[in-house]
């Protein structure tokens, strides 16, 4: 996925889990863990730009537990689906606050419509208006409180916000309620990673990747959650499927692992 929000500056607030063992891909002096807080702010941009998802969850189809393990390295799909955020690429800020003005106006009608408050919460996040979002999904929220939509959304602005319990709060709700929702898993991964909890991150990107074997964003930071763990090879291995899917993921793989 391809942010459509610029990325985070680096993180200063948070902890630095500082490992002995560098990789090989990593600048000097420059443990992984260093390096994948860098990484991990494309990663909140590429989550962020899936809030342009549809209003009606469409949740993948579980892979079955004796389904085929994707094979390292295999070639990305000839056809792949678009990434949920797309469309929201396509789209300009003169066409977020039309979506803006096209809810004001279902609102005006019925103050509770949950769809147009998502909407419009989407709308005010692509334009960075983050606060004014959250109040957006917390009215849908107030509407009904196990909408799997709205929290997920409400967990991506609190990502951007840099308020990461709050964000795998979010996401963890929303998964209760729409269990097989891949964006949801992967989100409140990263979320764990930007805490430098690797460890903890590791069984939503694993679960991502059940749910999609094709999801290369999920193999991608699963790979450097094992680099930072000074884990080499098993990251190599997920790297390199990760750019096997999409070529973009071969800036992580050379750092990493040195290829």
């Amino acid at each position: 996925m391809k942010p459509t929000i610029p990325n985070l500056p680096a993180l200063g607030g948070l902890l630095l889990i500082l490992l002995t063992a560098q990789c090989s891909a990593t600048r000097e002096n420059e443990t992984p863990t260093m390096a994948a807080r860098a990484r991990l702010n494309e990663a909140e941009a590429a989550a962020a730009a899936d809030s342009s998802r549809p209003l009606t969850t469409t949740s993948a189809t579980p892979v079955a537990s004796n389904a085929p393990t994707p094979v390292l390295g295999a070639a990305a799909p000839t056809a792949p689906a678009a990434p949920r955020a797309a469309v929201a690429e396509r789209l300009t800020p003169a066409d977020f606050r039309t979506e803006i003005k096209a809810a004001d106006a279902r609102l005006k009608t019925n103050p509770r419509n949950a769809d147009a408050l998502i909407a419009r919460g989407r709308a005010k996040a692509q334009l960075k208006d983050y606060r004014n979002a959250l109040t957006d999904f917390n009215a849908a929220l107030r509407v009904k409180a196990t909408n799997p939509v709205a929290l997920y959304n409400r967990g991506l602005t609190r990502l951007r916000l840099k308020e990461y319990n709050a964000a795998i709060s979010d996401f963890g709700k929303a998964i209760r309620y729409s269990p097989a929702d891949k964006e949801a898993y992967f989100g409140r991964g990263i979320a764990k990673m930007q805490l430098g909890n690797y460890k903890s991150a590791m069984p939503d990107f694993n679960k991502a990747i059940d749910l999609d074997p094709q999801y290369a964003d999920a193999y991608e930071y699963r790979g450097i959650c094992y680099a930072s763990l000074n884990k080499p090879e098993d990251a190599r291995k997920d790297l390199e499927r990760a750019a096997a899917l999409n070529p973009e993921a071969n800036k992580s793989l050379r750092r990493y692992a040195g290829k």
